[in-house]
Parts: C-alpha cells; structure tokens; sequence
C-alpha cells in the first residue's frame, strides 16, 4: 500500500515537472525582412539644432529689451509667408516652403527666450497648418518627398511650439487651443470647452511606455498612439466614444471614461466640409460614427494585433475610424504609414505585429481631408511625453542594432497558465490578465519593455533635472535624445 502510494505521488511529480518543463520550452522567435516598400525620415542635422540651442542662450543673455524689434520682424515675416502660403498656389517643392521651415525655426529660439509674443506665433503657426492642408490637396501625397515636406513643416512647427513651451512654462499655451472652427452640421456636445461633433476623430497620446513605442516605432516618428472616434445621439445629446482597445478589442466609453484614461495630449480631427461627399451629404460623419456605434454594441470585434487594415473583422484603434468612415466612402489616410526600420518590425513583431504598412495614429494629422480642430495639451504633460519619446528612440536605436526584447524565462509557466484563464475568460466575453491575441510570452516582453523603458526614464529625468540647474534651461529634444543613450546604458549595465 505504501509503495502504491509513494508511486502515486512519484507519479503526480513527474507529470507536474513535465507539464512545467513543456511550458517552459520558449516560443520561437518572429523576426521580420527588412523594409524595402519605403524608408525612415531621417533630419540629419544636429550641427543645425546645436547652432539653435546657442542662439537662443545669446538670445536670453540679450534680453528682450533688445531683441523685441527682432521677434517683431520675424512674427512679421512668418506672418507674410503664411499670407503667401493662403493665397498662391504652391507645389510641395516650391522655395518659399524652404524659406517658411527655416523662419519656423530659426525665430523659435528668440520666442523661447522672450515669450510675451508666444501666442501670435501659435496663432500664425495655426494658418500655417491650415494653408499646408488646403495646398496639399494637390500634392502626391504617397511621393515619398512630399511626405518629408509636411512631415518637416508640420511636425517641425509643431516641435517648435513645444520646445518654446518648454523653456518658457509661464507662457505655454494650456488647457486647449482652438485651431479652426471649422463648420458641420452634425449633432454636437461641449467637452471641456471644445464644440465637439459627431464624427470627430480624437487622436491621443497614452501614457504608458508602449504607447510611446506605437507613437514613435514608424518612418515618421509622432506624438499620437490612439484613436478614437465621436458619436453624438441626435436625440439625447448623449457623447459616446468608441475605440479599441488592446485588453478588450473595439469598446464604447463615456467622456468621463474616455478622460479618465491617462492621457498626454489630445487632437481633434474633423472631415473637411468642403469635401465633395460632404457637400453633397453634410451628416456623413455622423453617419460614419453611427455605424461605428452600431457596430461596437452589436457584435464582438477583438483587437487587431496584426494590424491588418484590409481585414475589418478585428479593429486597432486607427481602423476604427477607418471603417467607419469607409463604410460611407470616405477613405482616410490618404498615405498609408509604413515600418520599414527592422528594430522597429522586429519588436512589434514580437507583440504580434504582422503588417508594417499600416495606419499610424500620428500620420493621420497630414491627410488633406481632415482639418486640426483643436489640441489640449499642458507643460506637465508636454514633459512626461518628451522623456517617454527619448527613451524609446534611443531603445529603437538598440532595437536597430540588434537588442532583442528579452523576458524572465522563469515567469513563463504561470504567465500561460494565466494566458489559458485569459483565454476561458474571452469566450464569454470578460477580459484576462493577458490580452486576446497576444501570446504569453509577449505579455512578458511587454512587461520587461516597460520595466526598461521606466529604468532608463528615471535616469534620463534625473540627469534632464541637473542640465536645468547647470545651464539655467530645459534641455532641448536634441540633448535629450543624446542624454538618453547614457541614461540607457546606465540602467542596464
């Protein structure tokens, strides 16, 4: 009876050091081709950004006493450029867009160290935008030099405004900036002080270390993660927010919800009326947003890891307003963004990305068809997202030279034990501890991504807060990028 026992129990070991020597046996890596469809933007000028960086220390040890008529005749010409840029016809290799991006920059320095002008180069950089989006209906948006002029204008300006909000807190721009109000007649809701109308597109910044990645990880590195799109009932008034999201696939949010979600900045997006579909129906993007509510609340759509935009049976959080808006005929992103860095694939990869043409959330802001309604954004937060996007262009950096997400190998047992609990869970539609469509051994090379990324965030935040008190000012993005690859290093020696 004892010797029967004994093998019983002899028995029960075996099978269970079996079962956990079978969960241990890794997944076999993914590591995709190379890019070859396109290629990364690549500003190459660092010499430039250091010669910035001194003028504007020139500039403060001036004062604004002296410089005042200087911001004056360089608000002036930015303003005449923008005057030029409303009323002529440009192509997107016209010179005067050479002279605007040099004027963008160059006066930005002299507005960081005298600030009290800072909202009338918000205000001109606004036409600016404006006026690029009107010209651009015209360009070839899928010539790869046409895609670098906007990117270099639009996410320039946009640099700019922000590297002066950080040098000068006391004068950025907070809580919202209405860019246009531009008309629609569909049902609409105040949300924080913004008209918002059915068929708004949000575009958002995430706070976590991966939303950084997603925001930074294409040939176009951006400032935006997420999407989401408005419905507005044209009976109740009631705002829903519909999006997706990567624990639990396509949802349906209150504003509350959708606020409450950590978030550093925030773009609304809306259709131009002067499109032909919208002249000849101005409540299509309502209906736009109520086939995507309908759709949300009447059938399961899973998140869509591969990032498969032909494929509508699984939404990420771009094609959610792409579906939508194709069902009325309305294609956006009328370039689609592309990965072509084999750092940036293969980590993506590794969380089960498969399609590396695809929609980014950041490219969405330089299609034609839509116009920049207004941003929220602050100093706080401006800040987190600047140290976030150092970090992770310096991990990709790695990535590129072939630093691999690694995981805790010994965690692999119980993080497939509670993929399986994951997986019952989903078929009756609660969501687990990892998400549907990713496998457990990418739960924990998120899990390490993200321990490395805050590891590597803390250095850099100390070593940001000790060039401050040194030189007197913030680091621009240029020094934080470089202050990043030590602070890198240090937290993984």
């Amino acid at each position: 009876m004892r010797i029967s026992r004994t093998r019983r129990w002899a028995a029960a070991i075996i099978s269970i050091a079996a079962i956990y020597l079978l969960l241990m046996i890794p997944s076999p890596s993914l590591r995709p081709a190379a890019g070859g469809e396109a290629s990364p933007f690549v500003w190459d000028r660092d010499s430039y950004w250091s010669s910035l960086e001194t003028g504007f220390v020139q500039a403060r040890a001036m004062g604004c006493g002296v410089l005042d008529a200087t911001v004056a005749g360089e608000l002036s010409t930015l303003s005449l450029l923008a005057t030029r840029l409303e009323t002529d016809s440009m192509d997107s290799g016209h010179p005067a867009l050479d002279t605007l991006q040099t004027v963008l920059f160059e006066s930005a320095p002299l507005l960081a160290a005298c600030p009290s002008r800072f909202s009338e180069y918000v205000s001109t950089f606004g036409r600016i935008r404006r006026a690029l989006k009107v010209q651009s209906r015209h360009w070839d948006i899928s010539s790869s030099s046409t895609r670098a002029r906007l990117y270099r204008l639009l996410y320039g300006g946009r640099t700019a405004i922000e590297e002066i909000m950080i040098q000068a807190p006391e004068f950025a721009v907070r809580d919202v900036v209405i860019e246009t109000e531009e008309p629609s007649v569909t049902p609409s809701a105040t949300i924080q002080g913004v008209t918002i109308h059915s068929g708004d597109i949000l575009v958002s910044r995430g706070g976590a270390p991966t939303s950084a990645l997603i925001a930074r990880g294409n040939d176009y590195p951006g400032n935006f993660s997420h999407i989401a799109l408005v419905h507005v009932d044209d009976v109740t008034g009631h705002v829903s927010i519909i999006e997706s999201h990567i624990e639990k696939g396509v949802a349906v949010a209150t504003v509350d919800e959708y606020l409450r979600d950590k978030k550093l900045r925030v773009m609304v997006l809306r259709l131009r009326a002067d499109l032909s579909q919208m002249q000849s129906d101005p409540m299509l993007p309502h209906r736009a947003a109520t086939f995507a509510l309908y759709r949300a609340t009447s059938e399961r759509i899973p998140y869509d890891f591969a990032m498969n935009v032909t494929e509508p049976s699984k939404l990420f959080c771009s094609e959610v307003a792409y579906d939508a808006y194709r069902s009325c005929g309305i294609s956006l992103w009328s370039a689609l963004s592309h990965i072509s860095q084999i750092g940036a694939r293969t980590w993506l990869a590794a969380f089960g990305v498969e399609n590396f043409t695809t929609q980014e959330p950041s490219d969405l802001e330089y299609d034609p068809q839509i116009r920049v309604v207004a941003e929220w954004r602050d100093y706080e937060t401006l800040y987190q997202d600047r140290l976030d996007n150092a970090v992770v262009d310096v991990m990709l950096e790695a990535a590129d030279s072939g630093a691999v997400l690694a995981y805790e190998s010994s965690k692999l047992p119980l993080a497939r034990l509670a993929k399986a609990y994951s997986w019952l869970l989903n078929r009756f539609g609660a969501v687990g501890p990892i998400p549907e469509g990713m496998s457990a051994t990418s739960a924990l090379q998120n899990e390490w991504f993200s321990k490395r990324h805050h590891a590597t965030r803390d250095h850099l935040s100390m070593m940001a807060g000790q060039f401050r008190q040194d030189r007197g000012y913030a680091p621009p993005y240029w020094e934080l990028v470089r202050m990043a690859r030590d602070a890198y290093w240090a937290a993984n020696e």
